[in-house]
């Protein structure tokens, strides 16, 4: 019986410690760590272009960036390189400041003493002045001074377009040499869709360039505040009836990028136009 009795104890004990190895010890486990959701996919909408464009030639990227959707105008057109023409303003103003070149918004460049046909070039200007009035000669100094070593360095790490610096004096279109420049119609090229690339990782901080340099760029950027929205830009002329303006619209915590590209041969065509046409986008997005 004494042998009957403990071994009955012993069976207990066993069938004691295997509920506690498998149901009981099983609901003292953390719970396992939910899967992770899918990664938001890039949206991507093409469209034809809108009344917007008031029947002028051309194509339009926005992007939003809260939304990371993309809308297209003209799709073909807007994967196509072309010259930045004055839009590489924004980011000789980056090299300039990164290289010493600059050291902010009262940056002066002396005026050499030729008269030019736009009244607002014919004095010495301030980085300000010179980026609003879009004034060639005051970059085309603030390039040389950089040089084309570094040139070609940071446009690679932009990922620049086709980053082609190889006309550095230009294609000679003015005949003054400080009015001519590789992103002036010659060899430089970028499309619309590579221009939000660029403007993206610039002011996201993903560039060699510091908060400081971006702030300042920033600051010479503002285009329009209407107390609501803010849009920063940079527009852009070309000598074959062409227009850009690139930049981005802030209002609130929403941000969208936008290039828009106009090139009709039919009709005379300046950045102007195209400012013109990325602020009738940005209200149609609302």
């Amino acid at each position: 019986m004494k042998n009957r009795h403990s071994a009955g104890a012993l069976s207990s004990a066993v069938l004691l410690l295997l509920l506690l190895l498998t149901g009981c010890g099983q609901q003292n486990q953390p719970a396992a760590d939910p899967p992770d959701p899918a990664p938001q996919q890039t949206q991507w909408e093409s469209r034809t272009p809108s009344d917007a464009f008031g029947g002028i030639r051309g194509c339009a990227v926005l992007y939003l960036a809260e939304e990371d959707r993309y809308v297209l105008y003209g799709e073909e057109m807007c994967r196509e390189q072309v010259s930045p023409c004055s839009t590489f303003k924004i980011v000789s103003t980056l090299m300039g400041l990164h290289n010493g070149v600059l050291t902010g918004p009262e940056s002066t460049m002396a005026y050499s003493g030729t008269v030019y046909p736009v009244e607002a070039w014919n004095h010495d200007l301030t980085l300000t002045e010179a980026f609003q009035s879009s004034c060639v000669w005051y970059f085309r100094q603030v390039i040389d001074q950089v040089g084309p070593e570094e040139t070609a360095r940071e446009l690679a790490a932009l990922n620049y377009g086709n980053q082609d610096i190889s006309q550095w004096a230009g294609g000679g279109q003015n005949r003054s040499p400080e009015l001519n420049g590789f992103w002036l119609d010659s060899s430089l090229k970028i499309s619309p869709l590579e221009q939000i690339a660029v403007l993206r990782a610039i002011f996201a901080g993903e560039t060699m360039y510091t908060p400081e340099e971006v702030a300042i760029l920033q600051e010479i950027m503002l285009a329009q505040d209407d107390g609501t929205r803010q849009v920063y830009g940079k527009t852009g002329t070309g000598f074959g009836e062409t227009g850009w303006f690139v930049g981005f619209a802030q209002e609130g915590e929403e941000r969208t990028y936008f290039a828009v590209y106009l090139a009709d041969e039919s009709t005379t065509v300046s950045g102007s136009d195209a400012k013109a046409v990325a602020l009738a986008l940005l209200d149609e997005q609302g």
